[in-house]
C-alpha cells in the first residue's frame, strides 16, 4: 500500500520513488510503501525464514528525519480500524531493518549501541498482547520526569527488549544492493553481496514489510530525556528498484 502524507510515492518502471517536498516543522511529511496497513498484527505476512532484497539510493547522506526498509511490527501504532487501517494498539518492538536516523533521533535502549546514523538494526521483544500493555500508557506523563524515565529505560526497556545494531559506513547516495535475511539462527545484513552485520538476535513475527522516508524524529536518550517532533527538510527522496521479498 502507498501511504504518502504531504509527500509523493510513485511507482516507476523499475521500482518506487518516494519524495518529500521541502517544508518547515509544521507538517509531518512521509512517503511509505507497506504491505500491512489494513491488517491486524496477527495477520502480518512475514515470519522467520524471510529475505528482503532491493537496490536503493537516497538524495543526500544526511537528511532530517528517518528513512529505511525492512520488517517490523508497527509497534507504536494506535488505530481503531478507521480509514482502511487495521485495528492496532501499541506493543513492544520487533524489527529488522536498514535504518537511517538523523542526529535529532536516539532510537536505542542500550547505551553502547548507536542511536542514530545509518544502521543495520534488530529489536526482539516478547509478544505481549496489547491489552496487557495498554494500562501502562496511563503512566506516559511520568516519562517527562527525567529520573523516572531514565530508570524505566534502564530497568524495563533493556531487560525486555533485546537489541543489536551497527553503524554502516556506506555512501547511501549511490546505488547499492541490500539484502536482509531473518532466519532461525538470527539476522544477517549484506550490502553488494558482502555480509556487513550478523547477529543471533532475531525479531518475533509476524512482521510487515515497510519502506519509507519522513521528516520526523524521536529520541529516548540515556539521561531519560524524551522528545519527538517534525524537522524542516530540503527536497528529499528515496529511490528503490529490484525489490523482492521471499519466505523459505
Amino acid at each position: 500500500m502507498l501511504l504518502p502524507r504531504n509527500a509523493n510515492a510513485q511507482q516507476t518502471e523499475a521500482g518506487w520513488h518516494l519524495h518529500l517536498p521541502a517544508g518547515n516543522t509544521s507538517l509531518y511529511r512521509y512517503a511509505q510503501i507497506d504491505d500491512y496497513t489494513p491488517l491486524p498484527r496477527r495477520r502480518f505476512l512475514w515470519q522467520v525464514g524471510s529475505t528482503l532484497r532491493l537496490r536503493a539510493r537516497v538524495s543526500a547522506s544526511e537528511l532530517p528525519g528517518t528513512w529505511g526498509f525492512g520488517f517490523w511490527n508497527d509497534p507504536f501504532s494506535f488505530a481503531l480500524g478507521l480509514g482502511g487501517m487495521g485495528r492496532r494498539l501499541p506493543v513492544l518492538p520487533n524489527c529488522a531493518w536498514f535504518f537511517y536516523a538523523s542526529p535529532q533521533n536516539y532510537l536505542s535502549f542500550t547505551d553502547h549501541f548507536p542511536g542514530n546514523g545509518f544502521l543495520a538494526q534488530v529489536f526482539s521483544a516478547p509478544r505481549v498482547p496489547s491489552f496487557f500493555l495498554f494500562p501502562a500508557l496511563l503512566g506516559f506523563p511520568f516519562l517527562l520526569i527525567k529520573l523516572f524515565s531514565k530508570w524505566l529505560r534502564a530497568k524495563f526497556a533493556r531487560r525486555y527488549i533485546a537489541e543489536e545494531s551497527r553503524l554502516l559506513p556506506v555512501e547511501v547516495t549511490t546505488w547499492h544492493d541490500y539484502c536482509l535475511r531473518w532466519d532461525e539462527t538470527g539476522t544477517r545484513f549484506s550490502i553488494n553481496g558482502e555480509v556487513v552485520f550478523e547477529t543471533s538476535i532475531r525479531p518475533q513475527g509476524p512482521l510487515g514489510l515497510v519502506l519509507w522516508i519522513d521528516n520526523q524524529f524521536a529520541a529516548w536518550r540515556p539521561d531519560g530525556t524524551l522528545s519527538a517532533g517534525f524537522l524542516p527538510n530540503p527536497p528529499a527522496w528515496l529511490e528503490i528498484i529490484a525489490l523482492s521479498a521471499s519466505r523459505a
